[in-house]
């Protein structure tokens, strides 16, 4: 089925509310609908955003001080006012992240009639997007999923721990509620009971529930993951397997290198869930593979486009993104015509990820030969993205050293640099009681 033409008197604006500079899914999605003449505007962390360098975004507004959902109704109304020529057009809605995924489902209700959204609820997306209601949804229908703890005290979270051995995945079942610049991870590798102790002690901090879970073994070619476009009749046509390659943290991070590569048993269970969910949009499932039992385990759901969705655009340049738009349009959305093989390369993680394990090669696909390799920073057709992208990793690498540097410093100090043991110390009990201080000259 050819590629039916897009609506393009129907603009986007791409919605992220989390703060990460480096999230290489909206440049993506930028260039995708931007490529085929769609007007792009931008909801992002500021208006200096890598992103912001394209030439393929119209406009960039900061995002709103507040995550709170009524804010962003209101900020999307007024941008759908500013960028339309009347008040009854309709302005779609990406959203890249979670946290913005379940704030336009909260409002879909007073944004319908302006905003085109996929029909879904938020109640319906936090079953998947919380991590530990994942983790009963899976129980419910029997699919494959890490045994999963949920603590209520520090001694029974490291007996759960102890239960499950070490070491163990820890995860924050709301990450989105994590605060900005806390220190916190939406998912951390355990390997102490004392480790344990002290982030379940953070709970209070991170705003949501600590959970644990079994950690699978991970390895070459066991993670694998599902994008797809469920339409507004349920069906999934858009919809493809991916093998992650390299990760950053390595072996348990996001996609460095991705390459489409078919998988039957993973698009059967991800295609199954999204049926007995009755999804509604765009969706990132996650999966490694058990070795000792042969089963596929999900890991995550994201209600909402992965990072390196433009792995999956296909030989006509369909990708999810693209079918949100045409469906959400009342265009057919086509199945996509695969490009097994190709891959998806994230840049800057992917250095790190070289940096950690050199010698990890993986072998092309049976008769690819020769397939295409999309970069998610540099594009010819669009380079400066990709420079500013390098300035700001650059000055967010300096940082990260010079403040481990500070710490390895403050460590080595004493930590009463003004006083020195009294001549009563056990060396010389013979001397007086009082502590003898630095004078200073």
């Amino acid at each position: 089925m050819p590629m039916p033409p897009f609506d393009t008197r129907v603009p986007a604006v791409l919605v992220r509310l989390d703060r990460n500079p480096f999230h290489h899914g909206t440049l993506g999605a930028a260039r995708s609908l931007g490529r085929a003449g769609i007007p792009v505007h931008a909801v992002v962390e500021a208006g200096d955003s890598p992103v912001a360098r394209s030439r393929y975004v119209r406009s960039v507004r900061p995002r709103p001080a507040s995550a709170a959902s009524t804010e962003l109704a209101a900020l999307l109304l007024r941008i759908a006012d500013e960028i339309t020529d009347a008040p009854s057009d309709p302005v779609l809605a990406v959203p890249l992240d979670d946290i913005s995924a379940l704030a336009l489902a909260r409002r879909r209700a007073e944004l319908s009639g302006r905003i085109l959204l996929p029909e879904r609820t938020e109640e319906q997306l936090l079953r998947v997007a919380d991590k530990a209601a994942l983790a009963v949804t899976c129980a419910e229908l029997g699919l494959p999923h890490p045994r999963t703890e949920l603590p209520t005290s520090a001694d029974e979270a490291a007996a759960m721990a102890w239960a499950l051995g070490l070491p163990v995945i820890a995860k924050w079942s709301r990450p989105w509620l994590l605060p900005a610049g806390g220190g916190l991870r939406s998912t951390t590798v355990l390997r102490s009971l004392a480790e344990v102790r002290e982030l379940y002690g953070r709970t209070p901090q991170a705003g949501s529930r600590l959970l644990l879970q079994e950690r699978l073994p991970p390895g070459r070619d066991l993670d694998w993951f599902f994008h797809g476009y469920a339409d507004s009749a349920g069906r999934c046509a858009a919809g493809a397997t991916g093998r992650k390659e390299r990760s950053w943290p390595d072996a348990a991070g996001l996609t460095a290198v991705g390459r489409w590569t078919p998988n039957p048993e993973v698009d059967r269970l991800a295609r199954g869930l999204l049926d007995a969910l009755g999804h509604r949009g765009v969706c990132d499932l996650d999966f490694r593979l058990d070795r000792a039992t042969g089963a596929y385990h999900l890991l995550d759901f994201n209600p909402r486009p992965g990072a390196q969705f433009r792995l999956f655009a296909d030989r006509r340049g369909l990708d999810v993104v693209r079918a949100l738009h045409l469906d959400l349009t009342d265009r057919p959305v086509p199945a996509f015509s695969p490009a097994y093989g190709r891959r998806f390369v994230v840049e800057n993680y992917t250095a790190l990820s070289l940096l950690a394990s050199p010698g990890r090669r993986h072998a092309p696909e049976p008769g690819a030969g020769r397939v295409p390799t999309e970069r998610a920073w540099f594009a010819a057709d669009d380079p400066a993205p990709a420079l500013a992208m390098g300035r700001a990793w650059l000055a967010h690498l300096l940082r990260r050293a010079l403040a481990t540097l500070r710490r390895r410093l403050a460590a080595g100090r004493p930590r009463h640099p003004a006083t020195l043991p009294g001549p009563s110390s056990p060396s010389n009990p013979s001397a007086r009681t009082s502590p003898t201080r630095l004078s200073r000259r």
